[in-house]
This record gives C-alpha cells, sequence and structure tokens, in this order.
C-alpha cells in the first residue's frame, strides 16, 4: 500500500512538479535568449515567419547560416538576400509567439552590405507586419532611431548621430516600460523618449531596410514582471 502511494506520488510529481518549477523559474526570470546555434541551416526558428511592410516584388530571404566570427557559436540568423529593389520596404523577420509589454530586448548585429541602405534593428510589441515599434542603426546615414510604423507609415520618435563602421558586430538594446522607451547602442545610452501610440503587448522580431543586408545573433528578450 505504501509503494503504491509512493508510486503515484512520484508520477503527479513527474507530471506536474517539474513543469510547475520550470514555469516558476520562466516567471522569476522571463528571459528568452536565441543564439541560433541549435537550429539547421537555411532554415529558421520555430515560430517565425518573413513578411515585409510595403511589399514590392518578392520577400527577402531569411535564414540561419554559418558565420565564424558570430559572438556566440557559429551560426547567426541573416537577412541574405533583399530580392527586390524597393526602398521603401522594411524587411521582417519575426514572432507573435513571444508577447511583450514592458521589459529589455537586445541583439547582437553585423551590417554586411547595402547601397541603399545598411544596417538593421529589432521590433516589438507588433501587432502585425505594418503596426510595430522599431530600433535600428545605419551605418550609412550614421544614426541611430527609434520609430514607430503604424498603416505602414513610419515616424521618427528619437535619433541620435553615431558613426560606427559597417562590418563588425554592435550590440543594440531597448527598455520599454510603459510608454517610455530608451535605447542603447553598445551600453551607452543615445535615446529616450515616451510615446503611446502601441498600449497593447505584441510580437518581436529584427528588421532591415530595402537591400540591408545583415547578421543577427544573440537574441534576447527579458520581461518585465
Amino acid at each position: 500500500m505504501k509503494r503504491t502511494i509512493l508510486l503515484i506520488t512520484l508520477m503527479i510529481f513527474t507530471t506536474f512538479g517539474y513543469q510547475s518549477l520550470f514555469a516558476q523559474d520562466e516567471n522569476r526570470s522571463g528571459t528568452i535568449k536565441l543564439t541560433f546555434d541549435n537550429i539547421d541551416t537555411g532554415k529558421l526558428p520555430e515560430g517565425w515567419k518573413i513578411e515585409a511592410t510595403n511589399q514590392k516584388g518578392p520577400l527577402a530571404t531569411w535564414q540561419v547560416i554559418e558565420d565564424e566570427t558570430a559572438p556566440s557559436g557559429n551560426k547567426v540568423l541573416a537577412m541574405t538576400s533583399p530580392n527586390h529593389d524597393f526602398g521603401g520596404t522594411f524587411n521582417l523577420c519575426w514572432t507573435n509567439n513571444i508577447d511583450f509589454l514592458n521589459g529589455e530586448i537586445k541583439v547582437m548585429f553585423k551590417a554586411n552590405t547595402g547601397i541603399e541602405d545598411e544596417g538593421g534593428g529589432v521590433i516589438w510589441r507588433a501587432q502585425d507586419k505594418g503596426n510595430y515599434y522599431i530600433s535600428r542603426y545605419n551605418p550609412l546615414e550614421n544614426n541611430f532611431r527609434i520609430y514607430y510604423v503604424k498603416d505602414e507609415a513610419r515616424k521618427i520618435l528619437a535619433s541620435a548621430r553615431v558613426k560606427l563602421p559597417a562590418g563588425k558586430w554592435y550590440e543594440l538594446k531597448i527598455i520599454q516600460n510603459r510608454n517610455h522607451i530608451t535605447g542603447y547602442l553598445n551600453g551607452e545610452k543615445y535615446l529616450e523618449v515616451d510615446d503611446n501610440t502601441f498600449p497593447e503587448s505584441g510580437g518581436v522580431g529584427l528588421w532591415t531596410k530595402a537591400d540591408a543586408v545583415t547578421s543577427f545573433d544573440n537574441f534576447t528578450v527579458e520581461k518585465y514582471k
């Protein structure tokens, strides 16, 4: 009888206990990090999709590729080919499986090539492909900016003059706390703004414009309670 009770207790703990402990840890840390090293080359992270804002022509190609310069491991997620020549297209690779309201989003990025544009950044509180916040760095323009995109129209919220050469890895970080947004490059705060365009939570992801071929690594989302 005692053995039966013990076995039942172990079964209950196995079924619910580990899941409960894991869930508590997730709530405590609230951190999701993607290094892309466990994803097959040519693929995307599970639940991620390729879309575009102001799309004219084919969608850009996004895929995990090998990169020996990667900040961690040897794989990165990259926009490898624009497949179009429209300068007003915003290339997106994003997921609404990660629901983000307040917290931190950071990523390592490297601007590889681009004539119309270079560089890229992150999107958050994304409602769909035409409605989201976005922050990006552009080595061609030597500026770091925060925008919102609403109904596929982009508006600058904050801008800073920053000169960093292409072809190197940098860290971009955004902190959103209610309606307050701050933007960092390599740990230095450059941008700060209040905005109420998207007060609700939404998806997160990566962004480039036009022909900006860019690699990304260590995409990290930390949610605030």
